[in-house]
């Protein structure tokens, strides 16, 4: 979707204000951590990243155990793949921590580093991420540790493979080009990376250390996107010579069933819009081990793999999945919302968004033919999607309408709180009088841009 509205070139000093805030609000503090929990609307949350997103049942099932005895028995998933609990207490932090280390679970120190998904088993992988984040944890332990280094600097080691890691974005990634080789690339996606280094392992592990400590010695809280580039090609004098072919984006999702080798069977599974309760998964994961599923694997989507079901245990393995609320068939429309916790449970959310998202899907099919995302915030910090989207964000006056952007970005449109049901109708009824044959959702809203769209829903 690729929508963009003319804004008033005589912005108003509200319009300033807004641009303001929308700059704080990108701008946002470290991702919440045991060490460093973050207030939310109903409680305290923490963010865990286990070293290679990789977890046992026994081990998955104590997180969820821990989440019911020290939180609200909320679970989530968020887009990167990362875990968090929510609903946690000042004096429950710590029963957690304990909880984990007793589980023998891994949260390395540092920035999270996400890897592939399925990396060492998937046929596909062009090389094992988790050695490389391993090597990478080894060698650079010190740089990663710098308190010099921004909360949220991010890093990635893509293996390759159909569930590679393309279409994250990070500060740092790190991608298999062959067995023996990896690039090192800055700020984007596989798209989008700037190609600093390319070679075997040690090259690409003394790349990284290289830009660690350039943004150490830059100051805290810089990111690769402020590197000067005449800084960067000093230290990395061969960066213009790199060969760069972008990863074609394999576009599997992540629900479904994929065969191993072996001829067992991964079953994706998402939690609705990607929360659990835990009572519904220590129930999949008591089911899943006594069918024989052997690990779990945390994945980018809101999501996770049960490894290793034998394939006559997979229709029982869905069923009992959908009926404690999650999703194992790819296709269903809440695979293209983003929708964050919402209030009730963030104390910076004007609406509840996954009522508000269950409703849409009900009155407006017509905006979920894959070729959008629709993103619910629940204030303007945007939390859920990081990238432009189709953008409902809430506010104490009602709603902002962003066709294709931030949910901090000027509104296109805006829609008081009680007229949200008859806006999501108009949008809808919109899209199907307007689109042409063979025209998606997205390219659909393009073609109107803002007055078409402010004009479909001012009518009566």
């Amino acid at each position: 979707m690729n929508i963009k509205a003319a804004k008033a070139s005589d912005r108003t000093g509200g319009a300033d204000l807004h641009d303001r805030r929308a700059a704080e609000m990108r701008r946002r503090g470290a991702c919440p951590t045991l060490a460093a929990p973050m207030p939310t609307g109903d409680g305290l949350l923490v963010r865990l990243r286990p070293t290679g997103g990789a977890l046992t049942l026994s081990q998955f099932a104590s997180l969820a155990r821990s989440a019911a005895a020290h939180g609200n028995g909320i679970l989530e998933i968020t887009a990167r793949g990362n875990l968090q609990i929510r609903g946690l207490r000042a004096e429950t932090v710590g029963q957690l921590a304990a909880d984990i280390d007793a589980a023998g679970i891994i949260i390395p120190d540092g920035p999270a580093i996400e890897t592939s998904p399925l990396h060492g088993i998937e046929p596909e992988e062009i090389s094992d991420a988790a050695v490389m984040e391993m090597a990478l944890r080894s060698t650079l332990h010190d740089l990663l540790a710098s308190p010099r280094l921004a909360p949220k600097l991010s890093l990635v080691v893509d293996g390759g493979g159909s569930f590679g890691l393309s279409a994250v974005s990070a500060d740092i990634r790190v991608a298999a080009q062959s067995h023996t080789d990896w690039l090192v690339a800055i700020n984007g996606d596989g798209e989008t990376a700037m190609p600093v280094a390319i070679g075997p392992a040690e090259t690409a592990i003394s790349a990284v250390g290289e830009i660690l400590s350039l943004l150490a010695t830059l100051g805290q809280g810089r990111r690769t996107r402020d590197i000067d580039p005449a800084l960067l090609r000093a230290r990395f004098p061969a960066m213009e010579g790199i060969p760069f072919n972008p990863p074609r984006a394999a576009g599997i999702p992540l629900a479904g069933t994929h065969r191993l080798e072996d001829g067992k069977i991964i079953l994706g599974v998402r939690p609705e819009f990607g929360q659990m309760r835990a009572s519904d998964l220590i129930a999949l994961l008591d089911l899943a081990k006594a069918l024989g599923v052997t690990a779990i694997r945390l994945a980018p989507g809101r999501g996770f793999f049960l490894i290793g079901l034998p394939a006559d245990t997979v229709p029982a393995m869905q069923i009992a999945a959908a009926g404690h609320g999650f999703s194992t068939e790819p296709g269903e429309n809440t695979e293209h919302i983003a929708a964050c916790a919402g209030a009730g449970a963030c104390g910076s959310a004007f609406y509840e968004t996954r009522t508000l998202a269950r409703r849409i899907i009900a009155a407006a099919p017509a905006l979920f033919d894959g070729s959008l995302t629709l993103h619910l915030s629940g204030c303007a910090k945007g939390c859920a999607h990081a990238r432009p989207a189709l953008t409902l964000t809430g506010s104490a006056e009602g709603y902002g309408l962003i066709l294709n952007g931030l949910a901090a970005d000027q509104p296109d449109e805006r829609i008081a709180g009680g007229r949200i049901d008859f806006a999501i109708e108009r949008l809808a009824r919109s899209i199907e009088d307007n689109k042409d044959a063979g025209e998606s959702t997205a390219a659909c809203l393009t073609r109107l841009g803002a007055t078409g769209v402010s004009k479909a829903l001012r009518q009566e």
